[in-house]
């Protein structure tokens, strides 16, 4: 059983399948249109990486790391950068859809492909939850803007609801005679949802309904074709980038150089505790190489369009926390709106009519984000149907629009509903472990596939530099300045929430190893070695949800994946050796 676990895919059988038109599992040769251009993939990846980030969670990081926030957006780039060269390996070697399942399966085997076909439904589902409930909040906004009011209890989630009555009535109840109207307007929302919410019994019916109906919006779009989505997507991410250039131009008037001086006010823990908003501003760069197969020339295109889309939204990050931290002290700085509030913060007329045009803006730039993960979930599990691992209705192709059907309905199934109850920062740390996974799992499969004896042919290879005495001199010398500058921090490794990190230096321990040993190239393992950090830094609670998630994945395997493999039942050649 243990060999079959882990057998293999080979990419000339990939290859030859995708050829010959086996894109549907019930054996319709049915081909997806080949309609994407570099340009237009360069648009689907800064469609997917600058939108809730930048709208929401900039401004949590900021509040935390202060300005120097900005020296964790340039060390996520540098990690998504090393990432990005694998994954653009894995592109140009096996250019289908499948993302990091597809090149999972062949260079680890079948368990590791479901594992992280599994996680990228945490990635491409669950961080599409985050981005309908984000979105719901600045339409909210928007219309409220326009004095048309939804009920509160239509607009947030359960928790965030009866989290702020209790905090509300706290504040009321501390003796400094407050009313409810000093009190922060979010919390009085919440306040006010939990108030007048309707009750079955003591159950408050709370529900997030402009989330829903977003999500129903962007997955009929993505179901009638994806000349239709790239339509969509080219118009939002034009909104987009005329909104960053406007609070870049317009803010740097309004930037007080003063407001820089307290440059990391919390420390460098200060500046790690805002990993999961950071990464989330970086995750969907790698969600384009899921529309392999509707490319004209994936091969060429998919690696040159994931590297623009890491340098123009990295720039554009970095000079963005710049303006606003500029504009306004970075302790004002945690709210929903970032953007918009550091304009109206600084109480001109012209400054409120910018903070308005950007409030309206971000509806289509959020919504530009829901289009590209509703245009990958449905890949993923069409890759996975392919492969037996899923029931052959996940492949099923539509005859006239040419995209996954059935699974694009049940994506947009699986987002919305979850949209209504589930709370923003929960689902954004759930995301950002699971993408940071996948990541990591991709830099290792890379390292795999140059260690093959047979390596396959790509148009992109990841620069070659020697590992072997670099890596092991660089966790020297950590372990050196750690030990000299920060021993307390190999004490708090038995603790609770130093068992990530505990891991996290068992793993480069090991990876160390195997890179003298085996000559191993430096850009995957500092790919693995950065993005396996960044998860160290979540907390262990999350650690244990994704834990959790996986169990239930490996579930589902063993009861029917398993069984079903295609490679169960052919004699290709294709098991591990």
């Amino acid at each position: 059983m243990a060999t079959q676990l882990f057998r293999k895919k080979l990419v000339s059988t990939i290859l030859n399948d995708a050829e010959r038109g086996l894109t549907d599992g019930h054996g319709h040769h049915e081909e997806m249109k080949r309609v994407l251009t570099v340009r237009d993939l360069t648009f689907f990846g800064i469609a997917a990486v600058i939108g809730t980030g930048v709208f929401t969670a900039i401004g949590t990081a900021s509040f935390h790391g202060g300005p120097a926030v900005i020296l964790l957006f340039a060390f996520t780039a540098v990690a998504c950068g090393f990432a990005a060269f694998c994954y653009a390996e894995f592109a140009s070697t096996v250019p289908v859809s499948g993302s990091a399942y597809t090149y999972s399966y062949v260079a680890f085997g079948e368990i590791f492909a479901w594992i992280i076909g599994w996680d990228l439904l945490m990635e491409y589902a669950i961080g599409n939850i985050a981005v309908a409930i984000s979105w719901s909040q600045y339409f909210v906004r928007v219309l409220a803007g326009f004095h048309i009011h939804i009920p509160a209890w239509m607009t947030m989630d359960y928790s965030t609801a009866h989290k702020g009555f209790d905090n509300v009535m706290s504040a009321l109840a501390d003796g400094t005679g407050k009313t409810l109207n000093a009190i922060d307007v979010n919390l009085q929302n919440a306040y006010n949802a939990w108030q007048n919410a309707p009750a079955i019994g003591n159950f408050k019916l709370i529900i997030n309904v402009p989330a829903l109906l977003i999500v129903v919006l962007i997955t009929y779009i993505v179901y009638i074709g994806i000349r239709e989505s790239k339509k969509a997507n080219n118009i939002m991410v034009m909104i987009k980038l005329a909104v960053i250039v406007l609070v870049i131009i317009a803010g740097a008037f309004y930037v007080d150089p003063g407001n820089w001086s307290n440059f990391m006010p919390n420390g460098f823990a200060g500046v790690m505790s805002g990993v999961s908003a950071v990464f989330f501003a970086y995750i969907g760069f790698d969600a384009i190489s899921t529309t392999a197969e509707e490319c004209k020339n994936p091969q060429r295109d998919l690696p040159k369009a994931m590297f623009y889309t890491l340098i123009i939204c990295t720039v554009l990050y970095i000079v963005l926390v710049l303006v606003l931290t500029g504009m306004t002290n970075f302790s004002k700085l945690d709210v929903a709106d970032p953007l918009a509030f550091v304009f109206q913060d600084q109480h001109s007329v012209v400054t409120n009519w910018i903070a308005g045009v950007i409030s309206v803006s971000a509806i289509f730039v959020i919504a530009s984000v829901l289009l590209i993960y509703q245009l990958g979930q449905p890949r993923i599990w069409m890759s996975m149907s392919r492969d037996g691992l899923l029931p052959k209705i996940f492949s099923r192709i539509h005859p006239k629009y040419k995209t996954p059907s059935f699974s694009t309905i049940l994506t947009g199934f699986v987002v919305a509903v979850p949209a209504l109850f589930l709370n923003l920062d929960v689902v954004i740390a759930l995301t950002s472990i699971g993408t940071l996974f996948a990541f990591v799992l991709v830099c290792g499969g890379v390292l795999a596939l140059h260690n093959k004896k047979e390596k396959p042919q790509s148009k992109f290879k990841v620069p070659y530099l020697n590992g072997k005495y670099i890596v092991p001199a660089m966790f020297i010398a950590a372990v050196v300045a750690i030990g000299m500058y920060a021993p307390e921090h190999f004490k708090n490794l038995f603790q609770k929430e130093g068992i990530p990190m505990l891991i996290f230096w068992i793993v480069a321990a090991i990876v160390t190893v195997l890179t003298f040993l085996k000559n191993f190239s430096l850009i995957p393992v500092m790919g693995l070695l950065s993005c396996f950090y960044l998860m160290s830094q979540e907390s262990h609670t999350n650690w244990l949800r994704f834990g959790i998630w996986l169990i239930i994945g490996l579930v589902i395997y063993f009861t029917y994946g398993y069984r079903n493999s295609r490679l169960a039942n052919r004699n290709e050649g294709e098991a591990a050796m």
